[in-house]
């Protein structure tokens, strides 16, 4: 699988031990952002995990630029469901699955395909919302 190349991987631990536990009240509620609670696929444990994320329909896209070799990604795939808090709400979402792409999908504005192209990111998750 083609991965390209989005950011480094130093800068994952960063964001993960300095830049997640600061974002993640931010990121329920900022625009493009949202935070996903899932499950460890080995401890069961809870996380929350600030991520971006973009609507298009009853789906939403998450950039993985740091590739889908992420635990957050496993966890969300192989459990088949998740929860996303993004704009003051919350959403159960099913059926993730990986989609590439030689350019972001058109549910990402312009101006953030035009950088994650410039990332050469090009692996994307996609969701939809569970029936209610």
């Amino acid at each position: 699988m083609v991965t390209g190349v989005g950011f480094p991987d130093w800068l994952g631990r960063f964001n993960r031990l300095v830049t997640n536990p600061v974002l993640r009240p931010v990121a329920t509620w900022a625009p493009f952002l949202g935070v996903i609670v899932h499950r460890g696929r080995v401890s069961g444990r809870a996380y929350r995990t600030p991520v971006n994320v973009f609507e298009d329909g009853d789906e939403y896209l998450f950039a993985l630029t740091y590739g889908p070799d992420r635990d957050w990604v496993k966890n969300v795939l192989s459990q088949g469901r998740f929860t996303l808090v993004h704009g003051g709400l919350s959403w159960d979402l099913v059926e993730p699955r990986l989609q590439e792409a030689v350019e972001a999908p058109a549910g990402i504005p312009r101006a953030v395909r035009t950088i994650l192209r410039g990332l050469r990111v090009n692996t994307f998750l996609r969701a939809r919302r569970a029936p209610t």
